[in-house]
């Protein structure tokens, strides 16, 4: 009996973890910082190898047909729609939040350290210079209706 109970409460904790993380994963709206105004959609999802990505699946302010031209290596002139700027990220269910990888800016074409969580029904974005997040800035994103 002992073990009935033991095996159902380790089932309803691997359970509450892809609760918390579909808290994440998913469509977002980008909101730009420093007019508000909706900029994008990205998509949060889990890749093959475990690890975590998002990509621009649509582009609200401007058009649809940007590249992205400040950015390096084979992401240089790639178009804006299905660039993946959240890359190799992985989740801390601890925190609820996920954590190390990178984040690209298309605007500069500059990868920053990234931490991505929920609060309050939005979901944060920090892009820092610095792995501990000291040296850098928020975004919040919206969920994509």
């Amino acid at each position: 009996m002992k073990r009935i109970i033991m095996l159902a409460g380790l089932m309803m904790m691997t359970l509450a973890v892809p609760a918390q993380l579909s808290t994440i994963l998913g469509r977002w709206q980008t909101v730009d910082d420093k007019t508000g105004e909706v900029r994008a959609v990205v998509s949060i999802y889990q890749g093959t190898d475990g690890l975590y990505y998002g990509k621009i699946a649509q582009m609200l302010m401007y058009g649809s047909d940007l590249k992205c031209e400040p950015c390096k290596d084979e992401d240089h002139n790639a178009p804006i729609v299905g660039l993946v700027i959240i890359r190799g990220m992985s989740y801390d269910k601890a925190n609820n939040q996920l954590v190390g990888g990178k984040v690209l800016d298309p605007e500069s074409g500059k990868f920053y350290y990234g931490k991505i969580y929920p609060k309050d029904g939005k979901l944060i974005l920090r892009g820092s210079l610095d792995k501990r997040g000291i040296f850098g800035r928020n975004q919040t994103w919206l969920r994509a209706k």
